[in-house]
Formats: structure tokens, sequence, C-alpha cells
């Protein structure tokens, strides 16, 4: 992480207009016109780069994207909810352009004083943000240059992703990288390069498929791997177990057996639950749970696993207390219901007792953590980007990082 301001990286910024990428995808609820934010972490780790720059006397604009609008304007997806919840946690009106780089956002940038914040709407509300075509892609990052002179890229979130705001920008504007990616990509790096040991693994969350890659870089770099949610039933499957009605990737089950060989040959422990909470049916808002624990390895045709089960919780604990740096990426079951919550929460329990580097992964793993009520403070550090930092645990070049350091 660089000891210089953004304002000395950007040869100055008073009264400049300086574009913000961040990443202010949050979860929303509620009727279209009156959508209610249910997690704002994502806006409240926002904050700290674009104060910097106001503070310095910048004219910020922030860029961002909510949800995936197919590249035209839906109610669903404004980011109007979000301007109103950055100006509150800012302390500062946040004037709100309602499109991106229409009459409303010139009319709006060019109304900003030094010092002054607005959020453009939702620049996937365009279809040249997210085209697999350069041209188009490009055409788009032109006009959103238009509005500014210098770039700061912060959103983690997106930075495994090569689209308009994040990469082509970048290509047009003197830029620089926020505090939140530095900070994201200095302790990223900690997890790959000579970690303190043992360096323990947690992978929860639904599919094998979405953590192939990086299941596969890690067995030749951590002590041990913990395995739950619902991917677990595709490692229990391999094993030869029944899993009833569980969530089962049939298509990659000669890759997990290759993975458990190979993680016996290398001397990897990979650790699965023995015992499972299922229930007859998936949580619904019309019917009460009937949880039931059951072996790992006696799971009944009729049911599905929707958490790990209280033995394996605790062997799970067990697994991190001695850990000096853990990853954790993926809740262990439905934690949005309490019934399947338990052993989500006792992996997040021992993540906070960690001696060491204690790494939530983000997406779902974050939302568990604030959800169940962990001070967030407990943890060594909460990522904002689930997608790119698997992405960068597997080893990938991050196209939305490569650009600032060319």
């Amino acid at each position: 992480m660089t000891d210089t301001s953004l304002a000395d990286q950007l040869g100055g910024v008073r009264g400049k207009r300086v574009l913000v990428r961040s990443d202010l995808n949050v979860p929303l609820d509620g009727p279209d016109d009156d959508r209610v934010i249910t997690d704002d972490g994502r806006v409240r780790a926002s904050v700290p780069t674009i104060r910097e720059l106001a503070d310095a006397g910048a004219r910020v604009v922030v860029l961002a994207h909510l949800g995936r609008p197919q590249g035209k304007p839906d109610q669903r997806y404004s980011l109007g909810p979000v301007a109103r919840r950055l100006g509150e946690l800012l302390g500062r009106d946040v004037a709100f352009a309602d499109d991106t780089v229409g009459p409303s956002a010139h009319a709006t940038v060019a109304a900003l004083a030094d010092g002054d914040i607005a959020l453009l709407e939702n620049v996937r509300f365009d279809a040249g943000e997210t085209s697999k075509d350069d041209a188009v892609r490009g055409a788009f990052a032109d006009q959103l240059a238009a509005l500014a002179d210098g770039f700061v890229s912060d959103g983690f979130g997106v930075v495994h992703r090569k689209q308009a705001s994040v990469y082509d920008v970048a290509l047009r504007l003197p830029h620089a990288m926020g505090q939140l990616v530095s900070t994201e990509i200095e302790v990223l790096r900690r997890l790959t390069v000579d970690p303190a040991r043992p360096y323990v693994v947690v992978l929860g969350g639904s599919k094998v498929s979405d953590k192939l890659g990086v299941i596969d870089n890690l067995l030749a770099k951590a002590d041990r791997l913990l395995i739950g949610g619902g991917m677990v039933f595709t490692f229990l499957a391999a094993q030869g177990h029944e899993v009833g009605k569980s969530l089962l990737e049939a298509d990659q089950l000669e890759t997990v057996r290759g993975y458990l060989a190979r993680a016996e040959e290398s001397g990897v422990e990979i650790l699965l639950p023995t015992d499972i909470v299922v229930d007859t049916a998936f949580p619904s808002l019309d019917r009460v749970p009937e949880p039931r624990v059951v072996p790992a390895d006696e799971i009944p045709a009729d049911a599905l696993g929707l958490d790990i089960g209280p033995e394996s919780a605790q062997a799970f604990a067990d697994s991190i207390a001695d850990a000096r740096t853990v990853f954790w990426n993926g809740p262990m079951g439905v934690f949005e219901t309490p019934a399947f919550a338990e052993g989500t929460r006792a992996v997040a329990r021992a993540l906070t007792e960690v001696d060491g580097l204690s790494v939530v992964g983000g997406g779902d793993s974050a939302a568990a953590v604030r959800r169940l009520g962990f001070d967030e403070a407990a943890f060594g550090h909460i990522s904002t980007g689930g997608g790119a930092s698997l992405e960068l645990l597997e080893g990938k070049e991050l196209p939305g990082i490569a650009v600032l350091e060319r």
C-alpha cells in the first residue's frame, strides 16, 4: 500500500474532476420506487477514498454499478438509495445524476465546486459498460472520460472485470489506485506469498465449480482445506456417499476425486463434515423449517443438506484454532435462516479468535458476518470482493489492477 496521497499520485486534484470507480453493489429490498439497502458494507468501505479526494479539493464523480440490468435503465437497480446512504456516511450532500453520460450527468458534474461529490446513475444502464467488443466498450469509456481530469480505481469487487468503468477509463486518464483496492491487494497477496503457518482455508457456498481454480492453486499452498456449504455434497458424493436431494454437481465428481487424491499425496488435510443439518425442503416464507442432524454419510433420499452439523462445526472451529493464517470464502449453510446458520456462526467466531491474519473473502461470507452480528473489527480483513479475491488467490491477472500498474 502506497504512502503517497491520491492527490500527489494524480499531480494535484484541487479544482479537478476526478472519477472514482467504487463498488456500491449492495443488496436492496422493498418496492421499486422505495428500495432500502439491507447491507451497506460496501458503501461504508468506499467512504475513505471519496473523503480523501473531496477533502483535498477534488470535484469527485463516483461511478458504480448495481445488479445486472442488462444494459438498459431499470428502476429496480437505480443507485438513488445508495446516493442517500453515501451522503449520510460522508456527512455531506451527494448530488445524484439520473443518467451516466447524458444531460443530467453533464449538468451535475458542471455544477460541482471544489470538494463536492456526485454519484452518477448505474453504469450498467449502458450496454457499453460490459460489452465484449473493445470498440463499443471504448466508446462508452470515452464518454465517461470526457467528464473528468483523472481516475481513481477503488471498486475491488469489479477489478477482475474488463469493463469500461474499470479498465478502459484507466487507459484514457491519469489514474491511481484507491485506498480500498490498495489495502485489498496488500492483504490478499499475503495469503499467497509466504503465509504464516498453519495456513487454513475454509471454503463454502453453493458450487464447487465456482471455486475450482482456487482449490487447485491452494492445494499447493495451504496446510488444511475445510469444505462446507452446498459444495460439500459433491465431495461427499465423490467419496461414494448418498446425498439425497442436496445440491450436487455430477459433472465435477472426477475433478473432486482428483483433488482428494492430490491432497493425500501432498499432505494437505481436507476436512469434510461428519454430520449435516437436513430438511425435506429448502427454506421458504410459507413453511416452518424442520431441521434434523444426520451423519454425513447417511443423508436420507428425501432430504437435502442445508448446514454442517454441530459436531462438524466444532471440528472446523478446532481446526482453525491454531492457525496463523486463515482465508474464508463461502458460508457453511443457508445462514439467512436461523435454523441453518450455526455452522457459519461457528466458523465466523473461530476466525475472530485467530492469533494471526484472518481474512473473510467477501460476498456472502462478509454478508453473513454482518447479519450474524459479529464486530467487523474482530477480523483481520473483510474483503469487499468475493469473485475478485478468489481470482487473485487463483493466481490470475486482474484486468482492473493490471491496467493501473502499466
